[in-house]
């Protein structure tokens, strides 16, 4: 394995475990840019809100309310991909697809509920910030908002042409094996 830079990253306390995702690096202090070795793939949208510098430079363009705004959405989105692919910066790009996913899912829950509010009751306390019903009933989904429904549809054509773009497979096939043990899948 590879290990760019030996100094200890930094570190907080994580109630989250996650056998794919470090939890527990202190975001905040961490450029990835700069500290690639310390970033991990993860699941779906593991990270997208976390991992710095890409969260602050794609995050400003992610909406998806209209069609119009998702369309000009998932295209800035893809553009920024494609240029993190060209400047061989697979970090970027694998943040960039999954802004792309989380525009799908994010529309596609607010095409099955309204106000995009999917369980009963708030978020336990000691859950804040953590996915899931943890007990919560879901909500009966509402009658499908179109609108939505299509803004979900147009960032799955583009995340699903960013999950096959032969150059961003290469680059992650090339992360893999450079960071090997930090990214074992």
């Amino acid at each position: 394995m590879v290990i760019e830079n030996c100094s200890e990253p930094p570190r907080k306390k994580s109630r989250v475990k996650s056998k794919s995702f470090d939890y527990s690096l202190d975001f905040k202090k961490i450029n990835f840019r700069e500290r690639p070795e310390l970033y991990r793939i993860g699941k779906g949208e593991q990270g997208v809100l976390s991992v710095e510098p890409y969260k602050s430079e794609i995050l400003p363009y992610w909406r998806f309310a209209t069609v119009e705004k998702a369309t000009e959405s998932s295209n800035k989105i893809y553009d920024l991909f494609v240029e993190y692919i060209n400047n061989q910066d697979f970090i970027g790009a694998d943040m960039a697809r999954k802004f792309l996913q989380m525009g799908y899912t994010r529309a596609r829950r607010y095409a099955n509920h309204k106000g995009g509010k999917k369980y009963d009751g708030p978020v336990p306390i000691d859950k804040k910030g953590l996915s899931g019903s943890h007990g919560r009933q879901e909500l009966p989904r509402a009658t499908e908002d179109e609108v939505k429904a299509e803004a979900a549809r147009i960032f799955k054509q583009k995340w699903d042409d960013a999950r096959a773009n032969s150059d961003y497979l290469a680059l992650k096939e090339i992360f893999l094996n450079r960071f090997t043990e930090r990214n074992n899948e």
